[in-house]
């Protein structure tokens, strides 16, 4: 594989826009080719960001020999059948969040992956961010002590749109898989999964979808919190609470720049601030690129075994508040 990874972004709705501009701002990335149903969207989407190709397609783009890497951007309930369509002829992915509908659809395409030695990642940007992993650090090397506890949210209101995606069921709607897969993420990343229980409450509208949620983890000697919806404006913080000291994230911690490691008398001992190359995107395309280029099939930082089993504990709330998994 040369120094320069081929690009191909399959569809090219709002978030294909965000990651574009990321591709273009990476270090050894190229992208090369766009796809969309509607040829002449994917044709004004390439000139746009400078691709060589745009294809009408999805096929198309899958069979070009040029591509080196597949970004799958469509909606969510497309994940399954485009992942698979990109393994059938040999393409690497990497699929955004949530990465399927499901644990059984996830399984089937880690299997293909592994039996066609291709590399797939989901597209949990947070997890590669250097916030993030200066908070793993700081955990690592003992900071604030053994972690007792995590609060973590993410509500952005959404007014309600019964052709949108978000609430329509069979999309994949609801705020528990368009929103709080960041939080549980996070939660997770640094408790684990091996939780004593797991108890939530959510609250539906229209559309027959989870608005809002709040779930409580709780671990042998921890717990964590979250709460997540398109009814309310929250800060969006994360913090991580241990027994020498905190970590707290600004606002919209999935993504900002800055993390802060205070002692347990609340004394400001770190301040750790990046200010991102383009979007925060970047980060996630490098790593995929640098697991490319060492010959990896899964990332170490966001590692198919947590994408699996964080959709496993999405499957069990989904299943409790009555949906069909």
């Amino acid at each position: 594989m040369s120094n320069t990874t081929n690009w191909g972004i399959m569809a090219t709705g709002k978030i294909a826009h965000t990651f574009a501009k990321a591709v273009n701002a990476a270090e050894g990335a190229n992208l090369y080719a766009c796809a969309s149903r509607d040829g002449a969207k994917a044709a004004e989407f390439g000139k746009l960001y400078g691709a060589e190709k745009s294809y009408g397609s999805y096929d198309e783009l899958a069979a070009d020999p040029n591509v080196d890497i597949v970004y799958v951007a469509s909606p969510m309930s497309c994940h399954y059948e485009n992942v698979k369509l990109c393994f059938e002829h040999g393409k690497n992915v990497l699929c955004e969040k949530s990465i399927t509908m499901n644990s059984a659809q996830l399984d089937e395409l880690v299997k293909i992956a592994k039996e066609k030695n291709l590399f797939f990642m989901e597209a949990m940007w947070t997890k590669c961010l250097p916030t993030f992993l200066k908070a793993k650090e700081w955990v690592r090397s003992g900071r604030i002590g053994e972690i007792k506890a995590i609060r973590a949210d993410f509500s952005n209101p959404v007014d309600f749109d019964p052709t949108d995606r978000l609430f329509r069921p069979e999309l994949g709607g609801g705020a528990l898989l368009d929103l709080a897969v960041y939080p549980i993420t996070f939660i997770t990343a640094f408790l684990g999964y091996d939780t004593v229980e797991i108890s939530s409450s959510a609250n539906f509208g229209n559309g027959g979808v989870d608005t809002d949620e709040a779930v409580i983890f709780k671990y042998e000697n921890a717990f964590a919190s979250m709460t997540a919806g398109f009814n309310m404006e929250n800060e969006n913080r994360a913090v991580i609470v241990g027994t020498e000291g905190r970590i707290a994230f600004d606002p919209w911690f999935f993504c900002t720049d800055t993390v802060r490691l205070f002692d347990k008398t609340n004394k400001l001992l770190e301040e750790s601030k990046t200010p991102h190359l383009c979007n925060g995107y970047e980060y996630e395309i490098i790593e995929a690129q640098r697991c490319l280029g060492a010959g990896l099939t899964e990332s170490p930082l966001n590692p198919l075994s947590d994408t699996a089993s964080v959709m496993k504990i999405m499957d069990g709330l989904r299943k409790d508040w009555g949906y069909s998994i």
